[in-house]
């Protein structure tokens, strides 16, 4: 009785081309932690934008309402990693941050997405997406253009970007943002990638990926 089987032929054409897709498909397997990070990044800065769209923060009866426009803020840990928090100063009480309870929440998680000033950046019970510098080594962030020198940028509730409001006195709108924002991001592969965030609109997108 006669038995089919492979030639030693096919054999090697079946594990060549094997290869052939194994070497294809490893590269799409292997983490792209710059592509990473500024989707990440982008998302916490377009949900910053969609809070400010879908809670008019307008407190006509007090002159510094303008302290209660969302905002993300970036801040570095003890160990000079990046991290941000949302919020808003719910009651204008602060010319800097805002407090835990008036921090937005984490959709993905249910947790606040915030983390204090002391420096340690080691409360578990806060969003662990909001450590971009231990989760994908940000070292660095520079503010050009409409943020200049800024690691904070608030959304009012047309989604429009603004700057420098955070110690406001009266609302006299000169915190507009004039002019494109771009904030550089370096990581601690020395890779680099860009945010721009656009005036009026406060349309956000990475650079050379307009479409993101």
């Amino acid at each position: 009785m006669k038995k089919k089987a492979f030639t030693l032929l096919e054999l090697v054409l079946v594990i060549t081309v094997l290869g052939i897709i194994a070497a294809l498909a490893m590269p799409r397997l292997e983490r792209d932690l710059k592509q990473e990070a500024a989707d990440s990044i982008l998302s916490a800065i377009r949900y910053t934008q969609h809070l400010a769209l879908n809670d008019n923060r307008h407190k006509f009866d007090n002159p510094k309402w303008q302290r209660r426009y969302w905002k993300i803020m970036f801040a570095q840990c003890d160990d000079d990693s990046y991290f941000y928090r949302i919020g808003n100063d719910d009651d204008m009480d602060s010319t800097s941050t805002f407090e835990r309870s008036e921090a937005a929440i984490d959709p993905a998680n249910g947790k606040p997405i915030y983390m204090s000033n002391n420096g340690d950046c080691t409360d578990n019970t806060v969003s662990p997406n909001i450590l971009i510098g231990k989760k994908f080594g940000v070292e660095v962030l520079d503010g050009e253009g409409g943020c200049d020198g800024l690691k904070h940028i608030g959304f009012d509730h047309l989604g429009r970007p603004h700057v420098s409001f955070s110690a406001s006195e009266h609302p006299d709108y000169s915190s507009y943002m004039k002019e494109s924002c771009t904030l550089n991001f370096k990581l601690s592969d020395d890779s680099t990638f860009s945010i721009h965030i656009e005036p009026e609109t406060g349309y956000a997108y990475i650079d050379g990926q307009e479409d993101s």
